[in-house]
């Protein structure tokens, strides 16, 4: 029986670690469903992904991807913010896997997040996150000044490559 036990533990903390795996391909480009993807903002009105990046054009942006209900969400805020702090030129757009609406809002409000804040209704899954093997959160993407991503994966705001990629860019 304790083998068992220890057994399941241990097929679940190798869950955890694989679900952490970066993927194998760092894409460089959105796919025509991920820019099609409907969002929605803190006005409530719809718009697509594509038309939220395509707003941001000429400038660096941190994508990141969140919910309230992920603790390590909320353990990396400290460390997004010093992000900010040490890059006030790049713009911060957030998409928020939340379940419910009123949840996202009021996390945005009770976290003091600055940025373009912007909701999936669709949950974990749709075309978005598929395109982009979302398999964590938070996950942060770099995006460049013309539209394309140029750091596909971290889970950590203090990532070295995020602050390298923002580098790189300027």
């Amino acid at each position: 029986m304790k083998f068992v036990q220890i057994l399941i533990f241990s097929a679940f903390f190798m869950q955890l670690a694989l679900g952490q795996e970066a993927p194998a391909v760092s894409k460089t480009e959105f796919s025509e469903a991920a820019l099609h993807q409907p969002l929605f903002g803190l006005d409530g009105q719809q718009a697509t992904a594509g038309s939220i990046l395509e707003a941001s054009k000429g400038k660096t942006v941190l994508l990141y991807i969140w919910a309230t209900w992920c603790p390590d969400c909320l353990k990396g805020f400290p460390e997004l913010y010093a992000f900010q702090k040490a890059n006030p030129d790049v713009r911060v757009v957030y998409f928020s896997l939340d379940r419910e609406e009123q949840r996202w809002q009021e996390g945005i409000r009770k976290f003091k997040l600055e940025g373009e804040h912007y909701w999936f209704k669709t949950d974990w899954k749709n075309d978005f996150t598929d395109a982009i093997d979302l398999n964590w959160i938070p996950r942060y993407l770099i995006i460049s000044p013309d539209g394309k991503i140029a750091k596909y994966y971290a889970v950590k705001a203090d990532d070295p490559e995020l602050q390298q990629a923002v580098d790189a860019l300027r």
